[in-house]
């Protein structure tokens, strides 16, 4: 009697253990991290715990979920794109187009919000766009809209940007008044809408259109008065209206505005320069320039902190040049020159597109010459000029060096042109790929010394490969001979010697030649691809490594992958009569 017992208390301890990462005990370990505010790295106790019973049981689900939602309450950026990419695998693993989007918006929001990396973010939000545009589910829709609407606003496309966030705001006030759906979703949405009521703000405050921007405002700081859940958006909206009153010459109620949005932000460091610039603009047309100075250092000292600067802030720079060169103070005006210096140079890497549009008083020559005339004030700036001038001759030597591969390049994209358009763009090696599997094997059969594989087998490997390259199944990523060799029910030497002998290449290059086309394909045929880092590129024809797709790219192609894409990009800019965007196509699709 005491065994059964016994027995019947294992079995009953066993199904409770089995149990333990059942979806429900994932639900409650979630609920016991959830109570915690973002950025708390509390909620790991329980999140390590969630994560790692996902790994080992294989729920991809949960694994994803449980990566998407580290990323929310980690407190290291690096950490949070660690957790980012993780999210990522996760969802390549469970073959779900929603899951995947998300994850590119997900890791897009990290460049984004945290870093201020704008180039990247849009990488991401491209590759959303990709995997969501069939998507049924709306929220996921304009939640990647409104990502791709605030980089288009970033990069001065303010009407493109509308059009998406008008969208936006339609769909998330909605269905942020949506009684039935789950309080967490109505949060959700009420964010999305709010949000994008800020970005209209931003965009109407650029399109110059006074009266929707005050509408648009007022209704911003309605929606979040006295709302603990969103204090950070309430900052943007009192930013906005402290830039307003700014604008009508309100200057002390401007500052007050913008203190107050400075009071409730948190680490936005972007739009916390951009208040202590216009505080500093405030003072400065109330006379007051000590305290107007001070601000618009604060503005510097977040620059040189973070790398970041907004264009719009350029002018902070020419303010405290200009203060400087008036009060004779010529070793800080050097030294903010130089910061000048700087600033335009990551506008011009970051801001590509916006960088032409920018009115510049002090452009790189002036800024240079400035710098010779200082030297005499300023004795250590003498050291600076000198490797200036060296530096100079260093980059004329480079100039020339580049003209003449600029030519080099330019005549074997046009030679790439050439072969796309004539339709003979086929690997050189392979003349036996456009020949069928029966008439190579007609010739095959005069000797049947010369293979020691049965007809039969071999025309039905080529039967195969031949479905493997229509498929582009050759993207599968990790793709190695023995794995092919498997999805064909082969031996690897059977198939090694029918590529060997009837693709003129080893399976290596056979295979690399197959990816390389398809992309070189696909960038030329689809602008989309042009936007994508050379990483996403490799990703997307199956190649690994970033420096083993450029490599393949130029033994095959003759030219680098960041040169075609420049060469083709600077083609359509010319079709398009010079109003090419790296989003331009996007505007049609979104």
């Amino acid at each position: 009697m005491k065994n059964f017992f016994l027995i019947i208390f294992l079995l009953f301890s066993s199904y409770v253990f089995s149990e333990d990462t059942s979806p429900k005990n994932y639900e409650i370990l979630r609920k016991k991290y959830s109570i915690f505010p973002e950025d708390d790295g509390r909620a790991f106790q329980y999140l390590n715990s969630y994560i790692k019973n996902a790994k080992a049981e294989k729920r991809d689900l949960e694994l994803f979920q449980g990566y998407r939602d580290a990323v929310y309450y980690s407190k290291s950026l690096d950490k949070k794109l660690k957790y980012a990419d993780s999210c990522l695998d996760a969802a390549y693993k469970s073959s779900n187009d929603n899951r995947i989007a998300t994850a590119y918006v997900l890791k897009g929001s990290v460049y984004y919000a945290n870093y201020r990396k704008y180039k990247p973010a849009l990488d991401e939000y491209l590759m959303a766009y990709k995997y969501s545009k069939d998507t049924r589910d709306l929220y996921l829709k304009n939640k990647v809209s409104y990502h791709l609407g605030v980089v288009k606003n970033y990069l001065g496309y303010h009407e493109e940007a509308l059009e998406l966030f008008k969208n936006c705001v339609s769909y998330f006030e909605a269905e942020s008044n949506d009684k039935t759906s789950h309080e967490s979703q109505r949060f959700n949405n009420k964010k999305g809408y709010i949000n994008s009521l800020h970005q209209m703000v931003i965009c109407y405050m650029n399109l110059k259109d006074t009266k929707k921007t005050d509408s648009l405002i007022d209704i911003g700081l309605l929606k979040t008065f006295n709302d603990k859940d969103f204090l950070l958006e309430r900052s943007y909206f009192l930013k906005s209206k402290g830039l307003s009153e700014y604008n009508n010459n309100k200057y002390t109620s401007a500052i007050d505005y913008l203190n107050e949005s400075l009071g409730l932000i948190k680490d936005d460091f972007a739009w916390i320069s951009l208040d202590y610039f216009y505080i500093g603009k405030s003072y400065l047309a109330l006379k007051d320039e000590e305290k107007a100075i001070s601000y618009f250092k604060k503005t510097d000292s977040i620059f040189t902190k973070h790398d970041f600067i907004l264009p719009e802030l350029r002018e902070n720079y020419e303010l405290l040049i200009n203060h400087y060169k008036i009060n004779k103070d010529h070793e800080k005006q050097l030294f903010y020159t130089t910061q000048l210096l700087k600033a335009d140079s990551i506008i011009s890497r970051d801001f590509a597109y916006l960088s032409l549009k920018i009115h510049r008083e002090y452009d790189t020559n002036t800024l240079i010459e400035e710098k010779g005339r200082l030297e005499t004030a300023n004795t250590w700036g003498g050291f600076l000029i000198a490797a200036l001038f060296i530096s100079g001759g260093i980059i004329v030597f480079i100039l020339n060096k580049k003209y003449k591969k600029e030519k080099d390049t330019l005549s074997k994209y046009l030679l790439l042109e050439d072969k796309m358009k004539n339709n003979s763009y086929v690997s050189s090696e392979n003349t036996t790929t456009r020949t069928s599997p029966v008439a190579i094997l007609a010739s095959d059969s005069l000797d049947e010394k010369k293979t020691q594989i049965a007809a039969a087998i071999k025309r039905d490997l080529l039967r195969k490969l031949q479905s493997f390259e229509e498929k582009k199944q050759f993207t599968q990523k990790g793709l190695t001979i023995q794995k092919l060799a498997i999805q064909m029910d082969t031996n690897t030497n059977y198939l090694s010697n029918v590529i060997n002998e009837q693709k003129g290449m080893n399976f290596n290059k056979y295979l690399g030649d197959l990816r390389i086309r398809y992309i070189t394909r696909l960038m030329f045929e689809k602008s989309i691809y042009l936007n994508y880092t050379i990483d996403t590129l490799a990703k997307e024809c199956g190649i690994a490594s970033r420096q083993n797709f450029s490599d393949l790219f130029y033994e095959i192609n003759g030219i680098r992958p960041t040169d075609f894409i420049r060469k083709r990009k600077k083609e359509l800019e010319n079709n398009n009569g010079g109003n090419f965007s790296p989003l331009e196509r996007l505007h049609g699709l979104l």
